[in-house]
């Protein structure tokens, strides 16, 4: 590997642990402006330094992340559909020029296995690997599953293993039952999605059995933002990445950073379909 392609994938998988927590912002593309992401730059800076790198669309970083930041950027450059719309209708909306312009660590696009545009979706992941490769820029690549795919084993082994066969030096699925199905069958380091709100206990075990399952970490997103506490629960999430924690202690670090943090609005949970 050469020496751009592996200093930059160890700003996001950090060497001393193996691990990452990545901070997944980039909801709005689809979604528009998501419960907790209203103010996406008052949401996003607090939580910062705790995280090792930011998913986020251009526009949220242009407007939303202070530039002299040092959080890798994990830059999505796929887009183009609505919630309204069919989902899978995805193309490339980000230039590689316009990511290492913004100084990304890695670029990120979704891909629709078994959808309609499914062929659409992995031409375009691998035209974009074709691109980033030249640069030593890193491709995360995202396994959808639109609005009616399942999530189990089988379906995020196979979309998985595409995702790698193209070329994609990470990817971002779902956990599942038989987690350990979709890691062996895997290449290439795998990251879990948060995916929706859950109760703060439940995303900790969520985190903790893929981390045990074989997954490099998480792209938490919801699960941090529309806590009633996002920075004691994403110091929660980090303390049991990278300091090796279980979900009942981590789980116990969240109740005492809640205490001392300062009063929060409960937030909505996301609506049916969000990503």
């Amino acid at each position: 590997m050469e020496w751009g392609m592996q200093n930059r994938l160890a700003r996001i998988i950090k060497p001393e642990s193996g691990r990452t927590l990545m901070l997944a912002v980039d909801h709005g593309y689809f979604l528009g402006p998501t419960s907790g992401l209203e103010d996406a730059g008052a949401a996003v800076a607090p939580l910062i330094p705790y995280a090792d790198s930011l998913m986020l669309t251009r526009g949220i970083l242009r407007n939303s992340v202070d530039g002299k930041t040092s959080v890798p950027i994990v830059l999505r450059v796929s887009g183009g559909t609505s919630i309204l719309t069919e989902l899978s209708n995805e193309g490339i909306t980000t230039t590689i020029r316009e990511a290492l312009r913004l100084n990304a660590a890695a670029v990120a696009l979704s891909i629709f296995v078994g959808a309609e545009h499914e062929r659409e979706t992995l031409l375009g992941l691998s035209n974009l690997i074709n691109e980033a490769e030249e640069y030593g820029l890193p491709t995360l690549a995202v396994t959808a599953v639109g609005k009616d795919m399942g999530r189990d084993s089988r379906y995020l082994s196979l979309a998985s293993r595409i995702a790698a066969e193209l070329g994609a030096r990470m990817v971002k699925t779902y956990y599942c039952d038989e987690f350990d199905k979709v890691v062996d069958t895997c290449p290439v380091p795998i990251v879990i999605a948060g995916g929706k709100k859950l109760p703060e206990k439940e995303a900790l075990e969520m985190a903790y059995n893929a981390i045990q399952r074989g997954a490099v970490g998480v792209d938490m997103g919801r699960n941090i933002f529309q806590s009633d506490a996002p920075v004691a629960m994403i110091q929660a999430v980090r303390a049991l990445i990278h300091d090796g924690v279980k979900p009942d202690e981590a789980y116990k670090i969240y109740l005492d950073k809640k205490k001392s943090a300062p009063a929060t609005k409960p937030k909505k949970a996301g609506k049916k379909g969000e990503k």
